[in-house]
C-alpha cells in the first residue's frame, strides 16, 4: 500500500483537480461547433447542468436559493453529455457544471473556461454483494483483490450489476480501477498498459460476466431493490450501496461492500464556474460553493451516505454513533480504512480506453429496435426517428457519444404499424453493412395503425436463443408515437409467458400522442424503463442505448 502522505497529496490534488494530464487543444470533432456567447442570464439565478448521483442533495440547493432569494435550475445529464456540453465552451448554456467526477472535466474541458472547481463531497466506487455471500468467500475478514472478485464471478458466485463505462461515471470508475489492477497496479495506466494482451484478456473476461448494465448508477440501484431476487450485487458508488440498504424491506439481508484493495476509483464531486466573463454571476457561484463546504451544509451531505473532508477519516468520537448509522458497519462500511485510489489517466488514455471499451472489452450488445411507422408517424415523426437510428448506425456519429458497435454486436430492427413488418438484422460493426441497414430502416414509409406489443413480442421470438446464451447485453427498444393496440396481456401471451424480461429488458420511448402510462407499465412490466422523447427523440434513443 502506498504511504499515506501520497493519499493525502491525491485527495488534496482531486479537489483542485490537477489529476488529470489533459491538453488544451480545440474542442474533438466529437463534440458540437462552437456556438457564441449566450446573452447572460439574470444575475440573480445560476443554472447547473449535474450527474444524476446530485439529485438527493438538490433540496440543499434550493434552500440556499431561498436564503439569498435567487433562483437556481439544474439540468441532469449522463456524464458523456456533460463532457460534450463542456466542450462547448463559453457557448454552454450552463453557468456551473457538477459531474460525478473531476475526469469528465478533463476530458471536456479542452477551452479551459472551468474555474475555482472543488470538490462538494466524495465516494468511492465499490463491489457490493448479499452479506451471506461475502461471509461465505471470506470477503468479510480480509483485504480482496480484483482478481479474487473475477475468479468468483466467473466461477459463477456472484450474479452481479454494473453501469456502462461509456455512459455513467461508477462504470468509468470500475473499469480504469479494474483495468489498472490487471495490468498490474501501475502508477498510472498508460497507452502501453491498454495494448497489454494479459490485461485485455482479464478485463474482458470481468466485463463479459457482468449480468445485467445501466446507463445511469441511480436507476440500477433502483432496478436491484426491485429484481433483488435475481441477483446478488452490483458495482456502485458507497453511497448507493447506502441508499439500497436503507430501502430494503424489512427482512431482506442488505448489501456488503467489498474495497478491492488494488482496484479502488474515488468519485471527488466537484462543481466549477463556467467563466463568461460574468462576475456578479461568479459571486453567486463562489456564495453556493461557499455554502455546501459549510460544516452545517457538510454534515447534512455526510448524513445522506457522502463522505465529506479526507477519505478514510477516522469518525469523531463525538458523531461516532450517528455515523455509524450512516456508514454502518456490518455493511462492510468502515471509515477509518485507509483507501489508496488509483490515479485517473491523462485524458488520451482515458479517451482511447473508454472507446477500446466499447469495441473490444465490454459484454456484446443484442438490441432489437422495434419502431412505430404507423400513418401517425409521416412527416416530422418519421423524420426525427431516421435521425435518430442514424445517430446510433452511422459509426462516425455513434463514436462522438461513445455508442459505437463492436464486432461481436447483434442488431435487430422490427418496424410495425398494427402489425409487424418485415424486419432486417446486422451483425458487427462494419460500417458498410450497418449503413446498408440504415438504409433499409430509412427507406420504410409510415400507414396503418399501431400495435407496440405485437412487434415486441416478434423482437423477443427473434433474440430468445441468442439471449439464454448469455453470451449478450440484451434488450429491445420499443419507439411509439400513439395510444397502442393490444395489451401487456397480450405481449405476455405472444412470447409464451416466459420471464426474458428479468435478462432482456424492455425500454421505451415516448413520443408525439403515445400515453405515458402505457408506455411506463409496459417498460416496469418488463424490468426496464421509459424514456421521454416528445423533446428530444434522438437524446431518449441514446440514453436508452446506453443501458446494453
Amino acid at each position: 500500500m502506498k504511504p499515506f502522505r501520497n493519499f493525502i497529496v491525491l485527495i488534496t490534488s482531486l479537489a483542485v483537480l490537477a489529476l488529470f494530464g489533459c491538453d488544451q487543444s480545440q474542442p474533438p470533432q466529437s463534440s458540437p461547433n462552437q456556438q457564441a456567447v449566450p446573452s447572460p442570464s439574470p444575475v440573480g439565478s445560476l443554472s447547473i447542468v449535474s450527474g444524476s448521483e446530485n439529485s438527493t442533495l438538490e433540496p440543499l440547493l434550493q434552500q440556499f436559493a431561498q436564503q439569498q432569494s435567487i433562483g437556481i435550475s439544474i439540468k441532469y445529464m449522463g456524464s458523456v453529455d456533460i463532457s460534450l456540453e463542456l466542450a462547448k465552451g463559453v457557448g454552454s448554456q450552463f453557468d456551473a457544471i457538477w459531474p460525478a467526477s473531476g475526469l469528465w472535466l478533463s476530458l471536456g474541458d479542452k477551452q479551459g473556461v472551468v474555474k475555482n472547481a472543488k470538490s462538494i463531497m466524495r465516494s468511492p466506487v465499490v463491489f457490493a454483494v448479499k452479506k451471506s455471500i461475502a461471509s461465505k468467500l471470506g470477503w468479510d475478514k480480509k483485504d480482496v483483490t480484483v482478481m479474487e472478485i473475477l475468479e468468483a464471478v466467473e466461477k459463477g458466485n456472484v450474479r452481479f450489476a454494473m453501469t456502462s463505462a461509456t455512459q455513467s461515471n461508477s462504470g468509468t470508475s470500475a473499469f480504469l480501477a479494474f483495468l489498472s489492477a490487471f495490468a498490474g497496479g501501475p502508477e498510472v495506466l498508460t497507452n502501453e498498459h491498454l495494448n497489454d494482451p494479459k490485461a485485455a484478456d482479464k478485463i474482458k473476461r470481468f466485463l463479459r460476466s457482468v449480468n445485467r448494465s445501466s446507463g445511469s448508477s441511480g436507476w440500477l440501484k433502483d432496478m436491484l431493490l426491485k429484481e433483488y431476487l435475481y441477483y446478488d450485487g452490483m458495482v456502485n458508488y458507497e453511497a448507493m450501496v447506502i441508499e439500497f440498504n436503507r430501502q430494503l424491506p424489512p427482512g431482506q439481508e442488505p448489501l456488503y461492500a467489498v474495497y478491492p484493495v488494488d482496484g479502488i476509483s474515488i468519485a471527488d464531486s466537484p462543481l466549477g464556474f463556467i467563466a463568461k466573463g460574468d462576475a456578479a454571476k461568479e459571486a453567486v457561484f463562489a456564495k453556493l460553493q461557499e455554502y455546501l463546504l459549510s460544516p452545517a451544509v457538510q454534515d447534512s451531505i455526510q448524513a445522506q451516505g457522502r463522505r465529506t473532508g479526507l477519505i478514510g477519516m477516522e469518525a469523531d468520537p463525538a458523531k461516532a454513533a450517528a455515523l455509524n448509522a450512516v456508514f454502518n458497519p456490518d455493511w462492510g462500511i468502515n471509515l477509518s480504512r485507509i483507501l489508496t485510489p488509483i490515479r485517473i489517466p491523462a485524458a488520451p488514455v482515458v479517451s482511447e480506453a473508454l472507446n477500446l471499451y466499447q469495441t473490444a472489452f465490454r459484454k456484446p450488445s443484442l438490441t432489437a429496435y422495434v419502431l412505430d411507422y404507423s400513418g401517425s408517424m409521416a412527416g416530422t415523426g418519421v423524420e426525427q426517428l431516421r435521425k435518430a437510428m442514424r445517430t446510433l448506425l452511422d459509426q462516425r456519429i455513434a463514436k462522438e457519444y461513445l455508442l459505437q458497435a463492436s464486432p461481436e454486436d447483434m442488431t435487430i430492427i422490427v418496424p410495425f404499424n398494427s402489425g409487424v413488418m418485415p424486419s432486417f438484422e446486422a451483425k458487427g460493426n462494419d460500417p458498410q453493412v450497418l449503413g446498408e441497414l440504415l438504409a433499409k430502416v430509412e427507406a420504410l414509409e409510415p400507414g396503418g395503425g399501431t400495435n407496440m406489443y405485437v412487434g415486441a413480442a416478434e423482437a423477443m421470438k427473434q433474440m430468445k436463443l441468442l439471449a439464454e446464451s448469455g453470451t449478450y447485453h440484451s434488450s429491445v427498444i420499443v419507439m411509439s408515437d400513439g395510444m397502442s393496440e393490444g395489451s401487456l396481456n397480450q405481449f405476455q401471451t405472444l412470447i409464451g409467458g416466459t420471464n426474458m424480461g428479468k435478462d432482456v429488458p424492455v425500454f421505451t420511448i415516448l413520443f408525439g400522442d403515445a400515453k405515458p402510462e402505457q408506455m411506463k407499465a409496459f417498460a416496469e412490466a418488463m424490468s426496464g424503463r421509459m424514456f421521454d422523447g416528445r423533446k428530444d427523440v434522438v437524446q431518449a434513443f441514446r440514453e436508452a442505448k446506453g443501458y446494453n
